[in-house]
């Protein structure tokens, strides 16, 4: 998308685009040529004003009393994400986690290529998990800059100790982007755009929510 940031948008929304787009393809399958808001709202519980903020910001627009053509309306919210161009990425942490991210295949939809990973243990390097290779990380840089176009994302699955050092050598390699999945606060340059998975903070809310239903029954969490 030209000459705008996902950053510039409301990020609820932009999380639910996801949602929207998973359905929208479930229609399209279906047969379904055209589709409103209010559909959608009902869809997912939501109020079909939000539903058409939502839509906004991918610069579509609906017919009145019609809706949005559901091709249209893949490929506008698909573009928005740039979700439709393939997108180089490096893994480094081949660990339980990393291993799990290679191994989801809903990636390969969204552009995500990992062409490789990294990781330090003997035991791990040489290895091919879920289809991609494992290399070692000393040799990261080296394989990065032999590249004819850069990696565009590192994806951080390491311990949280030695996670900036990976992540300075995923800048220095030429990546626009991280993935974060450590504890760590990334100390990076301002043109990197960096997403910050908090796994645990996600527990938290689920384990506090189930705390609060399990004394208050009857009560929406």
């Amino acid at each position: 998308m030209t000459g705008s940031s996902v950053k510039s948008f409301p990020i609820p929304s932009v999380q639910r685009l996801p949602v929207y787009l998973r359905f929208l393809k479930e229609q399209r399958q279906r047969g379904e040529i055209v589709v409103s808001c209010t559909r959608i709202a009902e869809e997912f519980g939501q109020l079909s004003v939000q539903v058409r903020k939502d839509l906004a910001i991918t610069g579509i627009s609906g017919r009145p009393k019609v809706g949005y053509r559901v091709i249209e309306l893949i490929d506008a919210i698909e573009e928005f994400l740039g979700w439709n161009v393939k997108t180089d990425a490096y893994l480094v942490g081949a660990g339980s986690l990393g291993s799990a991210i290679l191994g989801y295949d809903g990636f390969v939809e969204h552009g995500l290529n990992i062409v490789a990973a990294f990781d330090s243990s003997p035991h791990k390097v040489g290895q091919i998990i879920h289809h991609c290779p494992v290399h070692a990380v000393k040799s990261m840089l080296e394989m990065g800059k032999a590249r004819q176009a850069p990696v565009e994302i590192g994806i951080v699955t390491v311990p949280a100790g030695v996670a900036q050092e990976i992540a300075n050598q995923l800048v220095d390699l030429g990546v626009r982007a991280i993935w974060n999945y450590t504890p760590t606060r990334l100390d990076l340059p301002d043109e990197i755009v960096c997403e910050d998975v908090k796994l645990s903070a996600s527990f938290a809310v689920l384990s506090s929510r189930l705390k609060k239903r399990s004394v208050f029954p009857d009560e929406e969490v």
